[in-house]
């Protein structure tokens, strides 16, 4: 037997290349668009290619088996709850055994996911007890079991998928024996679940000991569990499955987009094309061609491309020529085909036309904490999904997931100052890239993002808190923190502002090592946090509080004491100066 997995990184797409050694007969089951992988694997093996199987209608990529069709002559085939297709299959109905040879492959119909959902059991030889695995699709993943939810928008109703899928669990795959390997069609990080593991396949004893969906418990206990803390459905994922029923045009992995000149990049913007520059956000930042969206090639860029483009728009590509080809193929395993160019010297075009050049903003922790106490018509955009919100945001973010923020847009005003935050700042560059192009002026992103934050100690709230957690903050005033002699004040600027000017009697930790030098503040003794106008201290208060500290922000920082004509030295003991 041949059996080889296919793992696709930046989708989370895991498909398989099954093989007979003695009748060089193969299948292929969930390929991914571009296929060239696979028919390289056949040939080297010495295999034909006679039929694709696809466990379910794919909603979080393009599948590829029209492409192998076309160059194999292979049968497609779904599960027979399929209903209409555009093209010729070959439904396959539960318990239906498929002969390779001296390999044979059985089919359980395993509903849940989609209606249409089915596993794929292999037995290496027909008369082995334990079968070599199952191909779960996206009914059981390691970890997890396939989202139900899904569908909704499409009027079939999540709960009575879950159901489906609580009894196909239980029927269908836990049935098999222990040993039977288990190989799902994703992996972590894709949104078809919540909490699927880094591995690629397991077996079903592991799964029925450690997954989670997997344990006793009711029917309606499992709805709840597999129903609730699901990540906001990326935005394409209804064109995507909408276009798996349908006949369309081939990719050719191999056809590179047609470069060119800026002159043309303009007017094909002005036809309504998008501008996608594939760059990393750090170059991104340093200058790009206003009206740009930045999708980085080097992370999830198909995913996160998909939750900001409109299927079907015509796209022109900026970043790096010799990409292109990869970046067109990455964007058409979604589907989103119509890349009509790429332009041939995005760095040549920025320096010819400064007119047409933005700029990026990127605020480090220190700079938001700040602006959270001194800006109050601060906005801060969280765009991460909402089971990593629920364990905590920065007090008085707006969460609004990135796949539903370009339908979320108008809702957020363009007028204030705006800073987007995610897990590590990679989203929030793309989200802080659509706001810039939708016309909001002060935009800017989280260096490091919530990680960032949460490093440095400072507080999480539970999503959902609101600004008046800044109210609840203890206060005193620079005066009355200045005769508090007994108290142990705490300057948390940078090394800059504390060399140019400082309280005497003052410790300096900055903000962003507070966390490991924790151990250096008194329990015993109350703690004045100060910083240059009181946003970084409140926040520090924040945590200090919430660790079991007793302490009180000065109110406007040491502008606050300069003003109040406190002493403020410098680090070699002269007269000091706020900056």
């Amino acid at each position: 037997m041949i059996f080889e997995q296919f793992y696709l990184a930046c989708l989370s797409h895991a498909s398989y290349l099954i093989g007979d050694e003695t009748t060089a007969r193969a299948v292929v089951v969930d390929p991914q668009r571009d296929v060239g992988g696979y028919i390289a694997a056949a040939d080297a093996h010495g295999l034909k290619i006679e039929r694709v199987i696809e466990t379910h209608v794919h909603a979080d990529f393009v599948s590829g088996h029209l492409e192998l069709a076309a160059q194999t002559g292979a049968v497609i085939s779904y599960g027979a709850a399929i209903g209409a297709v555009d093209f010729p299959i070959e439904p396959l109905a539960n318990g239906r055994e498929l002969s390779l040879g001296s390999m044979r492959l059985e089919i359980r119909a395993t509903p849940g996911h989609t209606p249409e959902s089915i596993s794929i059991v292999v037995h290496e030889h027909s008369d082995d007890p334990i079968p070599y695995g199952v191909l779960t699709g996206d009914t059981l993943f390691i970890g997890d079991v396939g989202r139900p939810d899904l569908l909704s928008s499409r009027g079939t109703d999540a709960d009575t998928l879950a159901r489906q899928l609580f009894h196909s669990l239980r029927t269908q795959l836990l049935t098999l024996p222990d040993e039977t390997r288990v190989y799902p069609a994703h992996g972590a990080g894709s949104a078809c679940g919540k909490h699927l593991s880094t591995e690629t396949s397991s077996t079903i004893g592991e799964q029925r000991r450690t997954n989670y969906a997997l344990q006793p418990m009711s029917e309606d206990a499992f709805v709840a569990a597999v129903t609730e803390g699901q990540a906001a459905a990326p935005r394409y994922f209804a064109f995507d499955a909408g276009r798996n029923r349908e006949t369309h045009d081939l990719l050719d992995e191999r056809r590179a987009p047609r470069v060119i000149t800026l002159d043309e990049t303009l007017a094909a913007l002005a036809d309504g094309a998008v501008l996608l520059d594939t760059r990393e956000p750090i170059e991104f930042a340093s200058g790009h061609l206003r009206s740009a969206l930045n999708v980085g090639l080097d992370g999830r860029f198909a995913e996160f491309a998909g939750d900001i483009l409109e299927p079907g728009r015509p796209i022109v590509l900026a970043g790096d020529p010799s990409r292109a080809t990869e970046a067109r193929v990455r964007l058409g395993r979604i589907g989103f085909d119509q890349v009509t160019g790429t332009l041939d010297d995005p760095y040549g075009a920025l320096v010819a036309r400064p007119d047409l050049v933005a700029r990026s903003s990127v605020v480090t922790i220190e700079q938001l904490a700040e602006i959270r106490g001194t800006t109050p018509e601060l906005q801060i955009i969280d765009v991460r999904n909402p089971g990593e919100t629920a364990s905590g945001t920065v007090s008085g973010s707006t969460l609004v997931p990135l796949p539903s923020l370009t339908d979320m847009s108008h809702a957020i005003d363009a007028t204030r100052p705006t800073v987007v935050v995610c897990a590590s700042g990679y989203r929030a560059a793309i989200a802080a890239s659509v706001l810039a192009a939708t016309g909001f002026d002060d935009v800017s992103t989280l260096l490091g993002g919530i990680e960032a934050w949460r490093a440095a100690g400072l507080p999480l709230p539970p999503a959902g808190r609101d600004e008046e957690t800044m109210a609840e903050i203890p206060e005193v005033g620079a005066e009355e923190a200045e005769e508090l002699t007994d108290a142990f004040l705490l300057d948390v600027r940078e090394a800059d502002e504390w060399a140019a000017g400082h309280a005497p009697a003052a410790t300096w930790i900055p903000m962003g090592d507070l966390q490991t030098r924790i151990a250096e503040l008194p329990r015993d003794r109350q703690i004045l946090a100060i910083c240059r106008s009181g946003g970084r201290s409140a926040a520090v208060v924040e945590a200090l509080n919430g660790g079991g500290f007793d302490a009180v922000n000065v109110i406007g920082g040491m502008q606050s004491w300069a003003r109040a004509g406190l002493e403020v030295i410098a680090d070699d003991g002269s007269a000091g100066a706020v900056i």
